[in-house]
């Protein structure tokens, strides 16, 4: 399978190295990333090592693939989504983080939007060198939810390449349930420069729990059954499994850059104001997060 992977940092690339063991590979990143790609392959390390030689480039525009791999931040879909029109795919899946992305994407692409959510962790520590910091799996469908026989071929690509993956036909409650458990880890890490098993523990794990229930709660208010049961779960068993990383909203904040909180805690927020709901706890995290982003020159 020809495969693009748009917006190549650090998950982006630990995905597009392990399809490029299987598959033909073009990832589209920044400069200095895609020199060394070039150069020097693409090095994986930690839980997955080896050296891979996709296709790089910094510029997507007039590509053409079996699937283009949406990996970019929530902020920079429209973007993506217009320069990704000007090529040709068959498929677009979006792995992003947030609500809404995949929306965006169908609006400006005439190709079947894939949704996916993803708990493998990966940093990527240099030009040329991504890090998987823990093993997880993919989950993907239509981004509407159902099954499709386009799916199922992703899906068994991702798998012929070693990449643990469900072709799930619930993506709405998979996409919630991923912003619950988002919400309960993201904010309060990135505001205490902690890492991800820190919301398992008091006084941190009290207000991540309140979090996540909030998002439940908006979920059910949207339609889409998800109980808090299932999302808290969700939450600590991410938690647990991913304890020593280092979120990636808290990357983003530690390096000063912009983070994704409009699409996560901020959305909670919004679809729970659009239906008359209380959720005090991802407003007060949403606005911490903006504030310390104002306060770093990040402000909107």
């Amino acid at each position: 399978m020809q495969i693009v992977v748009f917006g190549a940092g650090s998950l982006g690339s630990l995905l597009g190295g392990v399809l490029a063991r299987e598959h033909e590979v073009t990832l589209v990143a920044r400069e200095a990333h895609a020199d060394a790609v070039r150069e020097n392959g693409l090095r994986l390390e930690g839980e997955l090592e080896g050296i891979v030689n996709p296709e790089a480039a910094t510029d997507g525009a007039g590509l053409e693939a079996d699937l283009a791999v949406v990996a970019v931040k929530a902020f920079d879909t429209e973007p993506a989504a217009k320069t990704l029109a000007t090529g040709r795919f068959e498929a677009v899946l979006s792995v992003q983080n947030g609500m809404g992305n995949e929306a965006i994407l169908a609006e400006h692409l005439e190709t079947p939007v894939l949704a996916g959510t993803v708990t493998y962790g990966a940093i990527l520590r240099d030009p040329g060198i991504v890090e998987c910091t823990g093993l997880g799996e993919i989950t993907l469908g239509p981004h509407g939810g159902g099954r499709s026989p386009l799916a199922t071929a992703v899906g068994e690509a991702f798998e012929r390449a070693g990449l643990e993956t469900t072709v799930a036909d619930d993506m709405p409650v998979q996409r919630w349930k991923k912003l619950a458990v988002n919400a309960g880890i993201n904010p309060i890490t990135a505001l205490t420069a902690t890492e991800n098993g820190a919301v398992l523990e008091p006084p941190a794990n009290a207000v991540a729990r309140a979090a996540t229930r909030e998002a439940a709660r908006t979920a059910r208010a949207t339609g889409v059954s998800l109980s808090n049961r299932e999302a808290l779960e969700a939450m600590e068993t991410v938690a647990t499994a991913t304890r020593k990383n280092t979120s990636s909203m808290a990357q983003d904040l530690l390096a000063e850059r912009r983070t994704e909180i409009d699409s996560i805690s901020g959305y909670v927020v919004d679809r729970a104001t659009e239906r008359g709901l209380d959720v005090p706890t991802n407003r007060l995290l949403t606005s911490l997060v903006r504030t310390q982003e104002r306060g770093q020159g990040n402000g909107r």
